[in-house]
């Protein structure tokens, strides 16, 4: 499934335990070798009541990340028709999360109030997180994963590669970051660009955008409520009372088995 171009491989494992090392997440993430994903997603029994599934997800460099906003509105889409309700909770190794199905069929989830304070992102100094001392001054927010923000006044004259690359393994940053390029269009649009932490550049990423509008309003630049404009297509986040909320469509590839014989590694 891919929310915006930012893809996944979901594999279910409620009804068998699956466990898979860190070589056999690398090769499943290879676009020419495997299946190809900027996140894979493995979806396990809820562990406690109400909640219906546990999430785990990890990187295509076959690191493990703690949360991924697109991933659970795209496994969301799938369980919500499997019990046939507009409502469900998941949780991840960071918190529980509430997801809706809308009227439009857009998927909301509410991924948790952000965390603003140095040693919560983490960082690894004290300093102010909306003016961090790099160059260009970006805004540290953390979504249950540390992210880096930049805004600039052109973002088709800043190169996110460049940025990316540098930003991600910056010492500020002991667990890494997820890192933006982000352009202010109005108080309440946004066109921003991600390089997430152990990927790359992507096409959308769901708590980017949060993160972003998270900034952007600390900043004083724009409302709660912010159309994001990616490259792979509009989100919408708004930053409520009960923590920040994504709206986005999702898509279905396909389905399929994975043969044993590419999993010998």
């Amino acid at each position: 499934m891919h929310g915006l171009g930012n893809d996944f491989v979901i594999i279910d494992t409620r009804m068998q335990s699956i466990t898979f090392t860190t070589e056999q997440i690398k090769l499943l993430g290879n676009r020419n070798l495997g299946i190809g994903f900027d996140q894979l997603v493995i979806i396990k029994n809820g562990f406690k009541k109400g909640v219906s599934a546990h999430l785990n997800f990890w990187n295509s460099d076959g690191s493990e990340s703690s949360t991924c906003g697109n991933a659970t509105r795209c496994v969301a889409d799938i369980l919500m028709s499997e019990i046939n309700s507009d409502e469900i909770i998941l949780s991840t190794n960071d918190h529980e999360i509430l997801c809706q199905k809308q009227k439009n069929n857009l998927i909301s989830t509410n991924l948790g109030k952000p965390k603003v304070g140095w040693e919560e992102i983490p960082l690894s100094v004290e300093c102010d997180t909306l003016k961090l001392p790099l160059e260009g001054n970006p805004v540290a927010t953390s979504m249950g994963n540390p992210h880096c923000t930049y805004f600039v006044k052109d973002i088709d004259k800043s190169s996110i590669i460049n940025i990316g690359k540098e930003t991600e393994n910056h010492s500020l940053f002991p667990k890494k970051t997820n890192v933006q390029v982000a352009e202010i269009i109005d108080q309440s649009t946004i066109k921003m660009k991600v390089w997430e932490r152990g990927c790359g550049i992507t096409m959308a990423s769901g708590s980017s955008a949060c993160a972003v509008v998270v900034a952007s309003y600390r900043l004083g630049l724009t409302k709660n409520y912010v159309k994001i404009l990616l490259d792979g297509g509009t989100v919408f986040v708004e930053w409520k009372e009960d923590g920040v909320w994504l709206t986005g469509p999702t898509s279905f590839v396909f389905s399929g088995k994975i043969p044993e014989d590419l999993l010998k590694i």
